[in-house]
């Protein structure tokens, strides 16, 4: 006795129904899937930025570039520009420049290389104000470091490093370099180990490697994090209130922007500040993503194409 029912393998599973209806309509709802990601960004970045850069044109008084004439013709003001520079080049270098070389020794999977890189990342979820809140105890002049370096005899006074420049580049490389550690290593991890190992073979030896190999392969990625770790430091705030003297050598110019939102309450003006901010960041971010086009830019792996 033969069975009416069609073999299991022959029965198609039902499709939903809202895609057959959108396929047999031919609408693809896919890129719908956008639209939340769009929103955030259009309500979190978008619209922030373009009602400030209108705000920025319609100062208190003046034409509609009075705040901008009044900022580069006040030297309190326009020279919050260069030292912030100052400040957010040489951190950026020294956390890329510590970051590659740490990554790169860290570049092969194992235990200890997980537990290394933990710590290293641990300073990133402490957040700028508690790294300056802690570096207030710890660099004063009877915190620990004075204390200990007194004790052990190296120094006969205490060393005097907060309200200073150098105690905000100590915070910087602190919250910074755990950042830039990350990129990195994802850079570094990302390259084929055979191409090394190929090198090896016809006797290159580790330097050579390194720097035949490796670094060629990762300028894109050194390029890549030293913009995003300039962003992070050319914001600085907290630590140059904190750690940093203000009113002197670490008045940046997201500082000037606050005294003049909140203590002049002139948010026209404050608008113009952050424009001007954000315009010095692309032109270095620009100049830096522009080398970038010299650098190396083919397959980092090997394998059948």
């Amino acid at each position: 006795m033969s069975s009416t029912f069609p073999p299991a393998a022959a029965v198609a599973p039902p499709r939903p129904k809202i895609a057959h209806d959108a396929r047999a309509a031919g609408r693809d709802l896919r890129p719908l899937l956008v639209l939340p990601g769009l929103a955030v960004v259009l309500g979190l970045f978008c619209y922030p930025f373009i009602y400030g850069l209108i705000l920025s044109f319609e100062p208190l008084e003046g034409g509609p570039f009075a705040n901008y004439i009044a900022f580069f013709t006040n030297s309190r003001l326009y020279g919050t520009i260069g030292t912030t520079l100052w400040l957010s080049l040489p951190i950026t270098i020294v956390n890329v420049g510590l970051a590659l070389p740490v990554a790169y020794a860290l570049r092969k999977p194992s235990s200890s290389q997980r537990i290394i890189t933990t710590i290293l990342v641990v300073p990133i979820t402490l957040g700028t104000v508690l790294a300056a809140e802690g570096l207030l105890s710890y660099l004063s002049p009877n915190g620990w470091m004075n204390r200990a370096l007194l004790d052990i005899g190296l120094i006969s006074e205490p060393i005097r490093l907060l309200h200073k420049p150098a105690a905000v580049i100590i915070s910087l490389v602190i919250t910074g370099f755990p950042f830039a550690f990350l990129m990195m290593l994802s850079y570094v991890t990302g390259i084929d180990p055979t191409l090394a190992r190929a090198a090896a073979t016809l006797g290159a030896p580790p330097h050579r490697q390194f720097m035949r190999i490796y670094l060629p392969l990762l300028a894109p990625g050194i390029a890549i994090t030293f913009a995003l770790c300039f962003v992070q430091a050319f914001a600085v705030f907290p630590s140059a209130v904190m750690l940093g003297a203000p009113a002197g050598p670490t008045r940046v110019i997201s500082l000037a922007a606050y005294e003049a939102a909140f203590e002049q309450y002139d948010y026209s003006l404050a608008s113009a500040i952050a424009i001007i901010m954000g315009i010095v960041q692309l032109a270095v971010v620009g100049a830096v993503l522009g080398l970038r086009n010299f650098a190396y830019r083919g397959p980092a792996a090997s394998g059948k194409g």
